[in-house]
């Protein structure tokens, strides 16, 4: 049996200690509360545990348990609660596959992952970026020669491993391909840039190439001369408007903090291009905002400048949400740092698969609620 085997590999994978992690997902009641499950092995007092961190719509939660009443837990979870189950070691990665009759497939293939995290409790936050390794974060005022961080450089470093973080998520959807072509529209600096490079190529090894779209010829020449010096030979920077740029193959667009419709200039050419991932970050959104005269009971609470911008944010990256659904792409919207970095965190992701029939209406719908003319992006589109 499918689920039998599924277990088998990861009771093995704990006692030979060849375990990653452990994802749940596709929860069976749609509109529960309770979206996924994470587990990782650490020890805690001398007594290896699984440590669950159970995704809630609002909140996170976690929870310590032994691995043999762990693993009947997650036995009972499977073909129950979650229809998904991802078992990720470094010998082979298994998932475990239920459809609506809860008639379980299993699947096997090459380990994505060469080394296990460290078990060590006190280390729960895993960097996927090690100052001490990565060649690039010294130039960029991150870390000292010595590897490293320094006192300023702590914020952009925690913003660039929960970065990574998200987009290693995604990654292990396992769309993205064999030789993908990552283009990073607005890539100032590079900070997110090269760290992304240098994941992918080196910790997930995969044999990425990536360009970089810069308007500021000054940041494109320090950045091509990084790459070179520290051998990332397949990471270039243009200096170009976004608008001008036309690939030949976009396996992930990224756009950062594009100010207001460039964002949607970017997803545009994600979605023309048949991008599996598109990841935007937007700021300022002045196009809606010009344009908006609220219909609704909303209209006494959007007279006050403050709320009425709020309000525009919300429903432009709605929109855009809704678009790239009716694209053909499933969509997730949600906070990537923390507001005392920047006001401006919401991100926006998708992935190329199924969209929605219905989100032309519903973005039909938006407009007419709040008096808007033309979001930017369908005339794009």
């Amino acid at each position: 049996m499918a689920a039998e085997t599924f277990i088998q590999h990861l009771r093995t994978s704990v006692e030979e200690q060849s375990f990653v992690k452990l994802t749940l997902s596709k929860p069976s009641n749609k509109g529960g509360a309770l979206r996924n499950i994470f587990a990782r092995l650490i020890q805690l007092k001398e007594e290896w545990v699984l440590s669950f961190t159970l995704r809630y719509t609002n909140r996170d939660e976690v929870k310590n348990h032994p691995v043999e009443e762990a693993i009947t837990l997650i036995t009972l979870w499977l073909g129950d609660e979650f229809l998904n189950a991802d078992l990720f070691t470094t010998t082979q990665d298994h998932s475990l596959q239920y459809n609506r009759k809860r008639k379980a497939r299993l699947f096997s293939k090459k380990a994505s992952h060469a080394e296990a995290p460290s078990a060590n409790h006190d280390k729960q936050k895993q960097r996927l970026i090690d100052p001490k390794q990565a060649k690039y974060l010294h130039p960029m005022g991150i870390t000292g020669k010595d590897g490293q961080l320094l006192k300023t450089g702590q914020k952009k470093f925690r913003q660039i491993n929960k970065y990574i973080e998200i987009l290693d998520s995604l990654i292990d959807q396992g769309v993205l391909g064999p030789t993908p072509h990552l283009v990073d529209m607005g890539s100032g600096k590079g900070y997110l840039t090269f760290a992304l490079y240098d994941h992918l190529v080196n910790n997930r090894k995969i044999q990425a190439s990536m360009t970089g779209i810069e308007l500021r010829s000054k940041l494109v020449n320090f950045c091509n001369q990084l790459a070179e010096d520290i051998g990332f030979d397949r990471l270039k920077f243009l200096a170009m408007d976004i608008e001008e740029y036309k690939p030949e193959k976009i396996d992930m667009l990224i756009a950062l903090h594009a100010c207001d419709i460039a964002t949607d200039i970017a997803i545009a050419k994600g979605i023309k291009a048949q991008s599996s991932y598109i990841v935007v970050a937007p700021c300022c959104h002045k196009q809606i905002r010009k344009q908006m005269q609220c219909q609704t009971a909303l209209q006494s609470v959007l007279r006050h400048g403050i709320m009425e911008e709020r309000q525009a944010e919300l429903v432009t990256d709605g929109i855009r949400s809704l678009l790239l659904e009716a694209s053909g792409y499933k969509t997730k919207v949600f906070e990537f740092i923390s507001t005392e970095h920047t006001p401006k965190n919401v991100m926006i992701t998708a992935t190329l698969g199924t969209g929605r029939d219905d989100a032309l209406e519903q973005v039909d719908q938006i407009k007419k609620d709040f008096g808007i003319e033309y979001h930017y992006l369908e005339k794009l589109l």
